[in-house]
């Protein structure tokens, strides 16, 4: 019997169309999820998930199917947004300081977190997430909201399990003071 990540690997490699398809449909919105957690902003991001789309055609068959298909998307699509930001640098990724660009929403306007906030908690996370450098929100979505084991968002982000453990911690570190003592 063949597993669901065989299925997908078989799929990709013969470029079927419904596979892709149904790919799509049950990742398109976690996917812009992720890249918008990622940049920051909502701007620009569906030609980034349009393009992380075509690379799962064009490179397909490099999925072998032996792990779960999430964390090799998520790579893709992260590597997608790197390769936009080398040619406009906006910040890195994989670097714990921040120029301040990119680190917010580009607009005053509220970001796809804040509308989908909903409770007053939801919209103080939302908001506190998105002041967090890069590499620190980008642990912390794929852990908590993606639900990526540490292994897998080693491999979407290229780095030592114990560096995103030290992401996530400092993630979290810095969060804690904005919550603590304002449950009033």
């Amino acid at each position: 019997m063949e597993s669901e990540t065989e299925r997908i690997a078989l799929g990709l490699r013969q470029r079927d169309v419904v596979v892709l398809e149904a790919l799509v449909e049950q990742y398109q919105y976690r996917l812009v999820r992720y890249l918008v957690s990622l940049l920051g902003r909502r701007d620009g991001v569906d030609d980034f998930v349009q393009e992380t789309w075509l690379r799962v055609l064009e490179r397909g068959g490099s999925y072998d199917g032996q792990y779960r298909f999430e964390p090799w998307l998520f790579r893709v699509a992260r590597n997608v947004a790197l390769d936009a930001m080398r040619k406009r640098p906006m910040f890195s990724l994989d670097s714990d300081e921040a120029d301040g660009v990119g680190s917010s929403p580009a607009s005053g306007e509220p970001s796809p977190y804040t509308l989908a906030a909903r409770t007053q908690d939801a919209e103080r996370i939302a908001h506190s997430l998105q002041t967090l450098e890069p590499v620190y929100r980008e642990a912390l979505v794929l852990r908590f909201q993606e639900d990526l084991s540490l292994e897998e968002i080693s491999v979407i982000v290229g780095a030592p399990v114990s560096t995103v453990a030290s992401r996530i911690y400092r993630g979290l570190a810095t969060l804690r003071p904005r919550f603590e003592g304002d449950t009033a």
